[in-house]
């Protein structure tokens, strides 16, 4: 019984930080209802139970609100649903990656490539961006020190994105 009150205590501990985020996040338009606040959460246990990861305290989810929000590819619309997509690939590229990299520098690394590469795009930072990272981690690379995970991370895209105008300048050459 008194573990029980103990979950249900730290339950609502970390539900009342998620929502606490809105104090911050509603100057960029977004904020959480109490329901998206506990499907987030809900969604939590289920990306530990995946990853085979315990954490305590509040977790990382405040953490990933405060490092994303201000993020031009994030509105109110695709919020929940990129909070939670952002959620589970932390956990899975925190073993991917051995816990050799700190919270915070792999939030870091995941915020530049989001904005700076991937344009937003989810699959692009899980499936290249994260796993050059990783490779380059779990070979030795700490080049991510020197800057405390602020700035060094670009170099690592060996994947070149389509280029519009690089594109476009093609296609004048090619038609006059």
């Amino acid at each position: 019984m008194n573990q029980e009150w103990i979950v249900l205590l730290q339950q609502q501990n970390q539900l009342a930080k998620v929502i606490e985020t809105n104090r911050i996040t509603e100057q960029y338009g977004l904020s959480l209802s109490k329901q998206d606040a506990e499907l987030i959460l809900a969604e939590r246990s289920h990306a530990l139970r995946e990853s085979r990861r315990v954490e305590f305290g509040e977790g990382i989810m405040p953490k990933i609100i405060y490092e994303f929000c201000d993020s031009d590819f994030i509105d109110q619309s695709n919020y929940v649903e990129t909070l939670v997509n952002l959620q589970e690939i932390f956990y899975l590229y925190k073993n991917e990656m051995r816990d050799e990299i700190s919270d915070d520098e792999l939030l870091h690394f995941m915020r530049e490539q989001f904005d700076q590469i991937c344009y937003g795009d989810l699959e692009y930072l899980e499936g290249t961006c994260l796993s050059v990272f990783a490779q380059a981690i779990r070979a030795g690379y700490r080049g991510y020190q020197a800057t405390e995970g602020y700035g060094e991370y670009g170099r690592l895209d060996e994947v070149n994105r389509w280029d519009h105008e690089l594109y476009m300048e093609a296609l004048k050459e090619l038609f006059g």
